[in-house]
């Protein structure tokens, strides 16, 4: 962990007392219903600041005008065809975003719902690319309270009722949701957030002598490969009674049948009442979606227990010509405090019309003695289990290799989360609880690492139940386009005299190549496991802005977490990366940064992405460059297997993955032009930071290749192939001198070898292949005093110089302290970038300098001084606070800092002989190595000496 305490003293401790009255702390000390010592808080009555976009300079636009007016064209052409298009600056959302978020629901995989921390349910994703970000102001909690004597009477809906969501102004003959008691202020009502769990404490709100601790409670449990695919929540109430009399309390849950944005006035919806075992009744909710997307089924139930009666209202409406509406609702509920018994009997209700909304409600009603307590718990579930891709397959989610494609699913689902989030909590305070215990952290890191992992759910993630593409999932029609679109091409590797059979697209929908390992691309072989053991296959977005399915350039910085808390998962991303290596597809694309045109998939090059609209099958959806001739992706793609390969020492995924980092290695020998062993940049943006031009050598993709380089090596001689390793091994001793010679300058490594204006630039993400390089067990590439002063440049220029340090690690920085102004992105802060150059400095010893650098994204993102990004941490920010492109993936690389301060056993553990000494070079013959002479060594199927140690 951190060497010594030197944190202790931070403030960004934000302690429940300062929130809280202790003696209300006092009252839920028991049963996890006080918030944690370490949440990120606030109060309910908090102002949700609407949030500032950044904008591009007169002189930017002047430059991107030619590509502006391409992307306006293409979003246009996809528009025409029914699609959206991966990246649109045009279209803006009807709800402006703000700084509302909080903790979102379910587990990962099976669309998600996330959740205002004033308690609204919003940003809705349950079809695949396609995010509802207002808020459906039906779905609510309430409480209506009457004490014995019957003077004392409270009914509120248990949120703010200035929420901006409600609209300006109350109607006295209203029927909808504004006839509702909205009588909760939220001065002393509090939000406590520590992913996946919330608590909302409610001190005396709405009435003085009742506290209410709601938590919200999601399965998202580290290494638990079957209930975190769960599209379920728990929502807990402990109620407190503080007076001398009885109290009767009454929660109610209701739930409009909608999937976001106008979705509940599509009609054809049904509401059905339920009774399932252990006392669970509710409502499900049946969606039949638009668009012929895949149908969806809500469940909002609650458990009855000998104190806790249950009731529902299985349907009303918002509009006066329902035949119950909201309105009667709500007086029915002041009046009894719960529905008539009868209404289980209802059966379904009828199909709402066009333009009606169709709600449901469930009451759930117990007496509070005096100064006692008691326990109430609703859950949340939703079943989408066919995911449907706009060009290409459907899928099964995950979770229905447990519960069933059954609409009816989602009562079991509910059920089930109301019998084990107990356990569910257990297993996550396990989790945690080493972490949030450590007092050498800062308290502001240990929330807001956990926290960072909301993405992982609200990041449009998808998780099938199969890694096979069977046939059977395709209809007729696809199989038609499909034969239409088939690329068939046969290519001769005259280097190594192999064959390969590449078919992108074919009527089975599968990919097949003929390499040296005998695997077919869709085979489960290739995953290492057997069916029982398979954990299926998975996708995030880069960002909801940026709708592309794991983009791999980002990926590199946000797989810690995958690899830290779902090792299987991040395992699987990879095989589908070198599965995509080894093929090709000769389908046409326009790349719309210069209007030229090439094919969409090269083979050897790591794609960009799996895709959009036909994820495996269609990839590289972005299209602004033509990302075979980037820089970063081959040797990302290498580093991170290797990372992975040491870190879960899983022989079997080395094995399967080889054949394709060496592909991805010997593909780069074209981008060294002269020689010295490095790869060139080409005078365009060919990495990552795809508007920051580079000239000939870069400090960022040239690192990179040194680490790929020395891993490919490292990996080669683990798996037998000595003679590739000896071929890395000749390469990098040849590229480091020259690396160093062009690019180090007495303090820093140079942006760049060019001569352009910013070719001296300090560039924070200068270091990026020592930090996998580090994080990997590997030897440092430079000297350690080489590394300090880089990183040390970076601190004191990127970080300190740029408001003190709280705003992060600016991209770049001219060595005479001013901001590079180069393009956009020179003159941002990227959040994950910042929290990588953080996790280098750890490796490097620089614990101090790591969590100052990293505080600042905590500083200007989650602080209440902040500029409100909480739960949707943008990819970057301007130095006046504006964002470019929220909820991003990108700052899941907090992760990294975590691993670097604990990394996995398999690596602490090597043998510390550096692994290039290990591999001796071969005498040359005719100024080549054996190796170089085309003879390609197969990776051994018996056993091998050297794979003992593993």
């Amino acid at each position: 962990m951190v060497s010594g305490n030197i944190f202790h003293c931070r403030k960004n401790s934000w302690p429940p007392g300062e929130y809280i009255s202790k003696s209300t702390l006092q009252l839920f000390d028991y049963d996890s219903s006080a918030p944690p010592e370490q949440a990120w808080r606030r109060r309910l009555n908090s102002h949700a600041n609407l949030l500032k976009e950044f904008r591009v300079t007169f002189m930017e636009a002047i430059k991107m005008v030619r590509l502006g007016i391409r992307i306006w064209s293409y979003v246009r052409e996809e528009a025409s065809h029914g699609r959206k298009a991966p990246i649109d600056p045009f279209t803006r959302e009807s709800c402006k975003p703000s700084a509302s978020q909080g903790v979102p629901l379910g587990g990962m995989g099976s669309g998600s719902i996330s959740r205002g921390f004033r308690g609204e349910f919003r940003q809705w994703q349950i079809i695949p690319s396609l995010c509802e970000s207002s808020p459906v102001m039906a779905n609510q909690f309430s409480i209506f309270i009457s004490r014995e004597g019957g003077n004392k009477n409270f009914s509120s809906v248990l949120a703010p009722g200035q929420h901006e969501g409600l609209g300006s102004s109350k109607k006295p003959d209203d029927q909808g949701i504004s006839s509702w008691g909205w009588n909760l202020s939220g001065q002393h009502s509090t939000y406590h957030a520590l992913f996946p769990r919330a608590w909302t404490v409610y001190d005396g709100e709405p009435d003085p002598e009742l506290k209410i601790s709601c938590r919200q409670i999601s399965p998202f449990l580290p290494h638990n490969y079957r209930e975190s695919s769960l599209p379920a929540a728990v929502f807990v109430y402990t109620l407190v009674n503080t007076g001398k009399e009885r109290a009767k309390v009454s929660l109610l849950f209701t739930w409009a049948n909608s999937i976001g944005g106008s979705s509940h006035l599509s009609g054809n919806h049904v509401n059905e009442p339920f009774r399932a075992e252990d006392g669970v009744s509710g409502v499900l909710l049946y969606h039949k979606t638009a668009k012929g997307n895949p149908p969806v089924t809500f469940s909002i139930a609650a458990c009855e227990t000998q104190n806790v009666s249950v009731s529902v209202l299985p349907s009303f409406g918002l509009s006066e010509g329902s035949s119950i509406t909201a309105k009667d609702m709500w007086s029915k509920m002041v009046k009894d405090g719960q529905f008539d018994q009868e209404n289980f009997n209802s059966g379904p209700s009828m199909s709402s019309s066009l333009g009606e909304t169709l709600c449901a409600a469930v009451a759930a009603t117990a007496w509070v003695e005096p100064h006692g307590k008691c326990t109430v718990a609703f859950s949340l579930a939703w079943s989408s289990p066919k995911v449907k891709f706009v060009k290409g397959c459907t899928f099964n989610r995950r979770y229905t290799k447990f519960y069933g494609t059954s609409e009816k699913a989602a009562v079991d689902l509910a059920h089930d989360a109301l019998t084990n989030y107990s356990r569910w909590e257990e297993e996550i305070e396990k989790w945690q609880n080493p972490i949030l215990k450590d007092e050498t952290l800062p308290e502001w890191y240990k929330f807001t690492l956990f926290n960072e992992l909301y993405f992982l759910v609200a990041g449009g993630t998808i998780w099938i139940d199969s890694p096979l593409l069977s046939s059977s999932m395709r209809n007729g029609q696809d199989r038609a386009r499909e034969l239409e679109n088939a690329v068939v091409k046969e290519t001769e590797d005259k280097i190594n005299g192999r064959k390969r059979t590449f078919v992108e697209r074919t009527a089975d929908s599968t990919y097949e190549t003929n390499a040296t390992t005998g695997h077919n691309c869709v085979d489960e072989n290739i995953y290492g496991h057997d069916n029982d053991d398979d954990v299926g296959r998975f996708l995030y977005l880069e960002g909801v802005e940026y709708i592309m399915w794991c983009t791999y350039d980002v990926h590199f910085y946000a797989s810690f977490a995958l690899l830290e808390l779902f090792p299987r998962i991040e395992l699987n991303i990879q095989r589908d990366f070198a599965r995509a290596v080894l093929c090709e597809d000769g389908r046409k694309v326009r790349f719309l940064a210069e209007g030229n045109w090439g094919i969409r998939k090269v083979y050897g090059a790591v794609p960009h992405d799996l895709g959009t609209h036909d994820p495996w099958y269609e990839m590289n959806a972005y299209n602004i460059h033509d990302t075979s001739k980037w820089k970063d992706l081959n040797p990302k793609f290498v580093l991170q297997v290797y990372r992975d390969f040491a870190a879960t020492g899983d022989l079997q995924f080395g094995i399967d993955v080889w054949p394709a980092v060496r592909a991805a290695m010997e593909y780069m020998d074209q981008f060294d032009r002269d020689g010295d062993g490095l790869i060139e940049n080409d005078g365009f943006p060919d990495q990552t930071y795809d508007t920051w031009t580079v000239h000939g050598v870069s400090t960022y993709c040239g690192c990179l290749w040194l680490a790929a380089l020395q891993a490919a090596a490292a990996m080669a001689l683990e798996l037998g192939d000595r003679d590739f390793a000896e071929t890395c091994k000749r390469k990098f001793l040849k590229a480091k001198p020259a690396f160093e010679e062009k690019l180090w300058n007495g303090s820093y490594f140079n942006y760049d070898s060019g001569s352009s204006g910013n070719s001296k630039s300090i560039q924070a993400d200068q270091l990026a292949g020592q930090w996998y390089t580090a994080s990997s067990g590997l030897p440092s590439l430079f000297e350690d005093s080489k590394i300090k002063s880089a990183l040390r440049k970076v601190y004191d220029f990127n970080v300190m110089k740029v408001k003190g340090g709280r705003m992060g690690a600016v991209n770049g920085m001219h060595p005479n302290g001013k901001v590079d102004e180069t393009c956009m992105q020179s003159r941002e802060v990227w959040t994950g970038v910042t929290y990588g150059v953080a996790a280098t400095m750890i490796l490097a010893g620089m614990e101090e300098e790591a969590f100052t650098t990293a505080e600042g994204i905590f500083l200007a993102g989650w602080s209440e001084d902040g500029y409100g990004y909480w739960f949707q941490t943008p990819e970057a920010w301007t130095m006046d606070g504006h964002y470019r492109s929220l909820m991003y993936m990108r700052p899941l690389a907090i992760w990294g800092m975590q691993y670097a301060m604990n990394r996995p056993k398999a690596i602490l553990e090597a043998p510390k002989i550096n692994i290039m000494d290990r591999i001796h070079l071969s005498p040359l013959i005719g100024g080549f190595s054996h190796n170089e002479t085309g003879n390609f060594h197969t990776i051994p199927t018996q056993p091998n000496p050297l794979l003992e140690k593993l």
